[in-house]
Formats: structure tokens, sequence, C-alpha cells
């Protein structure tokens, strides 16, 4: 097991004095060479999670161990090559960049934080981060404003890998992306996968994406998994309301049956909805 997340719980105190729960008692487990794919909507907890498990946001019970090492235990240098082990690729492929470095600069970046290698090294590095990213040589020179949102993306995978990590927190990493692009980097991640060897943490509020990529899948809803289970069962059989209402609300092609699921989401939905103030994205009210 790489990743094992038992029962933990985080609170923000709001500057009314309001304390909230965004995560509560969460637990999961990532074994090696997995994806799990954490799915609910926007506020339910998810963000929250994916940086308790990296050790980047305190946590207020629980524990988060990775490959026997409790991160939020650690301090220092301990800590700063633990992180060597696990990164992050963010949603936004833009604002994750420092648009005035170039892609080869960015890329470098984490090696010089981490007194990583020679310059030549370094360099050496970067291509070979580029060259697994499927992005030629010639971009290592130009500047994130003048990519594209896909090119960008794979940057910021680049510049998660050159690390050489094990694994990795997605974090809504293609929701940004047009379809057409989406796919292409999905399918990038999991060749990286079988290529590298790498366990996923991945995040979104789309259940097609969490469903291709994913193994085992975990259901948010504000701030605790209500249901997880692998990737097919699950699916074909969710036993949550919650899950049961998100599944219906994917669209499908078929307009008779889209028209179906939809009324069938807004009933199951209509159940909870007093309790969550939230609608899927594809239903109504």
């Amino acid at each position: 097991m790489l990743v094992d997340v038992q029962g933990v719980s985080k609170v923000f105190t709001l500057g009314s004095g309001r304390r909230v729960t965004a995560v509560d008692d969460v637990s999961f487990q990532i074994r090696r060479g997995e994806t799990v794919g954490l799915v609910g909507e926007s506020g339910s907890g998810k963000s929250t999670v994916s940086k308790a498990v990296l050790a980047l946001g305190g946590i207020d019970a629980g524990a988060v161990v990775f490959d026997g090492h409790r991160p939020h235990e650690m301090r220092g240098e301990e800590l700063r090559h633990l992180r060597r082990r696990m990164q992050m690729v963010f949603q936004d492929p833009f604002s994750a960049l420092n648009r005035r470095q170039t892609v080869s600069q960015i890329i470098e970046a984490p090696l010089l934080a981490h007194g990583i290698g020679t310059r030549a090294t370094r360099a050496e590095k970067v291509r070979e981060a580029m060259h697994r990213v499927r992005l030629d040589e010639e971009f290592a020179h130009r500047l994130p404003r003048s990519m594209s949102g896909g090119q960008c993306q794979r940057v910021s995978i680049a510049r998660s890998l050159v690390l050489e990590p094990e694994f990795l927190v997605l974090d809504e990493s293609v929701s940004a992306l047009d379809v057409s692009i989406q796919a292409q980097v999905l399918n990038l991640l999991r060749e990286l996968q079988a290529e590298l060897g790498l366990t996923y943490l991945f995040i979104s509020h789309d259940l097609a994406v969490i469903r291709y990529m994913s193994s085992t899948v975990a259901v948010m809803q504000q701030g605790r998994i209500v249901e997880i289970g692998a990737r097919d069962a699950l699916f074909a059989n969710p036993q949550h309301e919650y899950t049961r209402g998100l599944m219906a609300a994917i669209p499908v092609a078929d307009p008779v049956l889209e028209r179906r699921r939809r009324a069938e989401a807004a009933v199951l939905w209509q159940a909870q909805g007093a309790v969550t103030g939230a609608v899927p994205a594809g239903t109504t009210r």
C-alpha cells in the first residue's frame, strides 16, 4: 500500500467565527500503480483531501501514511525529501505556470528548488521530461502565453515528473480543456502510468473522466466519502442515493433516454436537495 488515508478531518474557521467541516472522517487506500478516482460536486471537499494527502495543508484529526511515512508529522529536510516522491498537477494550466518563464525554466524549477544536479544534468532531465509528455524540443524556449491549454498542461505534467515521483495527485487536471484535448491528455496520463509505474489520485467532478481513468472510485458528498468501490461494480450498481443521482445526470446521446435520465436525476436530487442545497450538472430544480 502506497497511500493510506486514515479518518482525516479538516475544519476551517471563517472570519465570522463560524466553523465549517470541509473533510469529515475520510478514509481510503491507494495501492502502488493504481488510480483512485475521487468524485463529487464543487465544494464537496475533494481539493481539501488532495492537499491533506500531500501535506500541503494541516489536518485536525486522523493520519496520512505514505509508504510507511507520516508527512504531517515530518518537518524540514525530512519532509522536503519525501515531497520529491509526491507531486500535484493543477486544474488551470495557465495560472499554474509562471508566465515570465520559458518552458525549460518552468520544468527545471523543481530541480533547482531541491538542489538537484548540475546545469548540464538538469538540462538533460528537462529534455527527458519534455520527451515523456510528447513535447518537441522547439517548445523549450517558448512562453506559456504562446501555447495552447493542452500544451501548457503537458508542461505542468512534465514539471511534476522531472523529480521522478512515484505518486501524482491530479486535481481537476483536464476540466479546463476542450473535450478533444482532454482525451489526449488522459491518454498521455495512462501511458505515463504504464511506462513509469505511477500511482494516481485523480480528482474530478466528471464521472465519465473518473470512469475512464480509475480502477477504484470514491464518491464525496459534504466532506464525507459516501461510497467507495471497484469502478465497474460501483458504476453497474451504485448503492448510495447521491451516487445514483450523479450517474443519472451523465448526459447520453439518445435524446429520449437523456430526457428520461434528466427526469430521474431531478427526482433523486429533490430527495436530498434540501440538505445539500446544490444541483448536479445537467439537472434542473
